[in-house]
């Protein structure tokens, strides 16, 4: 939303010097700041788009960062993911890490930007992806999302808590950035694994790539499962049924537009993540933003 700009002439005492605000002591005010409720959960969603600065690429304007989707009219980017916003606790121990690595680092080539932060200092929420950056079509995007959500609550998947065990560098498809991501430790019921399954079932249905799995293999159980309309419905017994892609979650914490030599991994492999290993993340939905619009669908 951009800010309105007000002529002079709107004030109705313009000529008259400012006031200097009324002083209270600082422990009174520490006490109202303290005391304000959190955001609800909800408001983030609607906040969830930067704002947009050019009708171009410009990698100039965001770090060097190279649109991996090109902007075409009637196209959507989609992105299915589990969202998490640290306490302020969480997010003090994450920023450690992050020292940790450009202390370790000290002396590359390699610049590296917090992802926990944007440029004017807003906390920025973190994820696991569920799904590739993806596209679709005009026509497409309520038939998606309502199949989505059906399919969702079919398989009766509850909310569940997810930690992290290791810190690595991966790079995206497009070798464009690396990321600086914690690897998610398998959850109990296996319900990652659970969850991707019916993100690239839903996605293959719209001729859209799968995340982690070859299209060949959401092809092949399509056909297993008799290829209809119907999307296979995931077990709720075991939740075990596929591949295991546990050891491909992650949370990102950083990136950089070049990657790590073989030395520079062995260095960033001896950061402390002692307290990173003890936090439990609690995720009871699952987010789909399509373009700049954002659903929340509620875990069992």
């Amino acid at each position: 939303m951009a800010l309105v700009q007000y002529s002079e002439s709107e004030s109705e005492a313009e000529n008259e010097p400012p006031q200097p605000p009324a002083k209270r002591p600082r422990q009174a005010a520490n006490n109202q700041t303290s005391s304000l409720p959190p955001l609800p959960a909800a408001f983030h969603d609607l906040y969830a788009s930067s704002t947009r600065v050019s009708v171009t690429d410009d990698p100039s304007l965001h770090g060097g960062r190279k649109r991996v989707i090109p902007h075409v009219e009637g196209n959507w980017p989609t992105h299915i993911y589990l969202e998490w916003y640290p306490s302020k606790d969480e997010l003090s121990i994450l920023s450690d890490v992050i020292a940790q690595i450009k202390d370790r680092l000290d002396g590359s080539t390699i610049q590296l930007h917090s992802l926990l932060h944007s440029d004017l200092g807003a906390q920025l929420p973190l994820h696991i992806s569920l799904s590739r950056p993806v596209v679709l079509r005009t026509e497409q995007r309520q038939s998606f999302l309502d199949m989505f959500q059906s399919q969702l609550k079919e398989s009766q998947i509850p909310t569940f808590n997810v930690s992290t065990n290791s810190l690595d560098c991966v790079s995206n498809y497009e070798k464009t950035r690396w990321f600086y991501v914690l690897r998610a430790a398998k959850p109990e019921e296996d319900n990652l694994n659970r969850l991707l399954r019916l993100s690239n079932r839903a996605l293959a249905r719209f001729e859209q790539p799968p995340l982690y799995e070859s299209s060949q293999d959401v092809a092949a159980e399509r056909k297993s499962n008799g290829g209809g309309t119907t999307l296979p419905r995931v077990s709720t017994e075991s939740g075990q049924s596929g591949a295991d892609y546990s050891h491909c979650f992650h949370i990102s914490l950083a990136w950089s537009l070049t990657g790590l030599s073989s030395a520079e991994r062995e260095l960033i492999g001896g950061v402390d993540l002692r307290k990173v290993r003890e936090l439990a993340v609690r995720f009871d939905c699952v987010k789909v933003k399509i373009g700049n619009h954002v659903s929340s669908i509620p875990l069992q």
